[in-house]
């Protein structure tokens, strides 16, 4: 499935959208060029739990941990690990059952992506620098 985004509020509105079918277990791999849009759409998924005075890139802590009455978030920038190994070395894996979680750069541990999850690809329009192609493939099973 194919999305366009023609601002930075569609992309959050998209996370919200995303946001009310989360449910423990659910992984979403996010790809794509810096600044294409994998933060302002994790920022519409916290939003829609009323956590958008807590959002923060994980970039350099590798994991923020957002709890919530509904559901734990797990938000990962997985950009500065060497290997899938350091993925298992800080037991990454072990967050994908205990509830939802986001990986930003999640091309790089494809290796230790559960058989089942979204994957949400973002692409920047070169015609114009304000849209975004956002690409959703699900692997496994449709979450959505």
């Amino acid at each position: 499935m194919r999305v366009i985004s023609k601002s930075e509020q569609d992309t959050i509105a998209l996370g919200k959208k995303i946001a009310e079918k989360l449910e423990k277990g659910t992984v979403i791999v996010l790809t794509g060029d810096l600044g294409s849009g994998k933060t302002k759409l994790t920022e519409g998924i916290l939003t829609y739990f009323g956590l958008e005075n807590e959002i923060s890139s994980p970039t350099f802590t590798i994991v923020n941990e957002y709890n919530t009455e509904k559901l734990n978030i797990y938000h990962f920038d997985v950009y500065r690990l060497e290997d899938v190994d350091e993925f298992y070395a800080i037991g990454g894996e072990e967050y994908f059952e205990k509830g939802a979680s986001i990986i930003e750069w999640g091309e790089m541990i494809e290796d230790a992506l559960p058989k089942e999850y979204i994957k949400i690809n973002f692409s920047r329009d070169l015609s114009n620098e304000n849209l975004r192609n956002i690409d959703i493939k699900y692997v496994g099973k449709e979450y959505i």
